[in-house]
């Protein structure tokens, strides 16, 4: 006589497959908004439905069994079906915009994230554009779910355990240096020696950006003085318009960033370069939108065509 089978609930699967990507019931917990314990009973829910222990705790950690690891196998070929499914049915819904959901880190300046959004705006069907925050973990999740289109970025991403992510490169503008009005004047004569012990908001050691930066002092015989460093570059942008310092900022927009932000350029450093990346969670890029963004700063940026 045949055994009858148990029907599988998709939601404890998914709970499952959400813990073991994250590694942790905490960070799991934290992304899908319930209580630890209620994550706990879900998933042993999942293990009385298959009769198998799919955890194992080792010390304060959570370890797949071998059993887990088979299940989360399927659970990536069964949430990755899902998710073409839904990047079939998407981004448009019905007769309204095409929607674009991005992302931005956070030490890209937004005024250039906004000049490479923009052409996505410019395409002859309305798009509705969506810009979404968040720590750098969570957005990566959020991609590989299919919640995000698409994450500007200034380097490669890596994607986690069953969570493959494509990096496309849209290419790199040097890197300008500018000041308030009078700071620009004292520190553009002599320029790059002028800098030796000028005051400078820097991004944090985090950022690529900041280490090239370093090298370029160096090789000049240059110490700035380092007046703040920040993660996040709304802050070095703010501190910089406020006279705090001179700062970094790329050198494509510069037009753009002295007239609205009331600074001025000092100069240029030619070896340093900020670069831009475009992550998604598709090698080929199918959504109209995206493809405009990338095609228009591959030329603006002089890269070559993905």
């Amino acid at each position: 006589m045949l055994r009858k089978m148990k029907v599988l609930n998709y939601h404890h699967l998914h709970y499952f497959w959400t813990v073991a990507r994250e590694g942790s019931l905490s960070r799991a917990s934290a992304e899908l908004r319930l209580a630890p314990s209620t994550l706990s009973a879900q998933i042993h829910a999942l293990e009385d439905a298959l009769e198998r222990k799919l955890f194992q705790r080792k010390g304060r950690r959570l370890e797949l069994t071998e059993m887990g690891h088979v299940v989360l196998r399927y659970a990536d070929q069964i949430f990755a079906l899902g998710q073409e499914m839904q990047t079939a049915l998407s981004p448009r819904s019905g007769n309204g915009p095409l929607r674009l959901t991005a992302a931005i880190v956070d030490i890209l300046p937004k005024l250039t994230a906004r000049l490479l959004l923009e052409p996505a705006l410019g395409l002859e069907e309305p798009v509705k554009l969506v810009v979404r925050d968040g720590k750098r973990s969570a957005l990566l999740a959020a991609l590989g779910r299919r919640e995000l289109d698409i994450i500007l970025t200034n380097a490669p991403i890596k994607g986690g355990r069953g969570n493959k992510l494509f990096n496309h490169f849209l290419g790199e503008s040097a890197v300008g240096l500018y000041a308030r009005t009078d700071l620009a004047i004292k520190y553009r004569r002599r320029f790059p020696q002028s800098l030796d012990g000028a005051p400078i908001v820097m991004p944090t050691m985090i950022a690529g950006l900041r280490s090239a930066l370093d090298r370029w002092f160096t090789d000049h015989g240059i110490q700035p003085k380092i007046v703040g460093e920040f993660d996040d570059y709304t802050y070095i942008l703010l501190f910089g318009q406020s006279g705090a310092g001179i700062f970094p900022a790329p050198a494509f927009a510069s037009e753009e960033i002295q007239h609205r932000f009331g600074v001025n350029f000092i100069g240029t450093t030619p070896i340093v370069h900020w670069r831009y990346y475009a992550v998604t969670a598709e090698k080929a890029i199918t959504h109209a939108a995206v493809r405009a963004i990338c095609d228009a700063a591959q030329r603006a940026l002089g890269s070559p065509t993905i």
